[in-house]
């Protein structure tokens, strides 16, 4: 448990460090992310943002546990 604390941990310190280039990147502002805009009012939910960064994580921690 605790390995994977520590790896998740650097994991996230990479991300932060990185959010600058992957903002960017496009990440966050894919086909099929919901945006509704009104005029006081800003809705987003990343749908499929957050289906590609659970995939990536998924094979991440199945990679590390092998």
């Amino acid at each position: 448990m605790q390995r994977f604390l520590v790896i998740l941990g650097l994991i996230l310190l990479a991300l932060g460090l990185l959010w600058p280039w992957l903002q960017k990147s496009g990440l966050g502002r894919l086909p099929g992310d919901i945006l509704v805009r009104r005029e006081n009012f800003t809705f987003y939910f990343p749908i499929t943002t957050s289906l590609l960064v659970s995939l990536l994580l998924t094979l991440l921690l199945w990679l590390f546990r092998r």
